[in-house]
């Protein structure tokens, strides 16, 4: 299975975003105006900048994103928007706003690792998307372990479309997202152009 291993921080720094977004709380000591170019980017880098950054954030390689981007196309709506709710009904990411992770990251490895149970049943995909009425929850038997109860004694509020908690290691999903409870800094119709070439 191919991962991405870039660096954080430098990634980051180069895309424009902040860690934050990402999970980290660390931020780089670089000066962001150092080496900085004086040159106007072209219509075509900045469509390429934003869906770096949507592949960086969810985790998702080249392939990936580009099925993803078809199927997103065939749906009812806009094609951009659509995009951004099949990338965000992932299971890492859902294990990931549902504070089983501090970092998507961190939250892929342990739904490939089989902690995470979508109603009841081991999913170790990440990929695998999500649909309303399905609930997401920890294994028992991991529940136990020191990592989780450290999520649990810090849990995080979770997205409108997600009922439940991470002290209670469950979550349900109500309905589909919607573009206005996904906060990640991508400018979406950018991708959509950059596709439609």
């Amino acid at each position: 299975m191919a991962v991405n291993h870039d660096p954080i921080l430098k990634k980051c720094r180069n895309l424009g975003i902040s860690p934050g977004v990402l999970g980290y709380s660390k931020e780089t000591k670089r000066d962001p105006k150092r080496n900085a170019r004086r040159s106007k980017s072209s219509e075509y880098a900045l469509q390429l900048k934003e869906k770096q950054k949507a592949k960086f954030i969810y985790g998702v390689l080249e392939r990936q994103f580009r099925t993803t981007f078809e199927k997103a196309e065939k749906m009812q709506g806009q094609s951009g928007e659509n995009l951004l709710i099949l990338l965000e009904r992932r299971l890492d990411n859902v294990a990931f706003v549902m504070g089983f992770g501090e970092t998507r990251r961190q939250a892929r490895q342990l739904v490939g690792h089989g902690h995470i149970l979508v109603n009841g049943r081991r999913v170790n995909i990440p990929s695998y998307r999500v649909k309303p009425g399905d609930t997401v929850s920890v294994k028992s038997k991991s529940r136990q372990s020191e990592l989780f109860k450290t999520f649990a004694e810090n849990p995080k509020g979770l997205p409108s479309w997600i009922t439940g908690s991470t002290a209670s290691f469950e979550g349900k999903i109500e309905r589909m997202p919607v573009r206005e409870d996904i906060d990640v800094p991508v400018n979406e119709t950018l991708i959509v152009e950059l596709y439609s070439k």
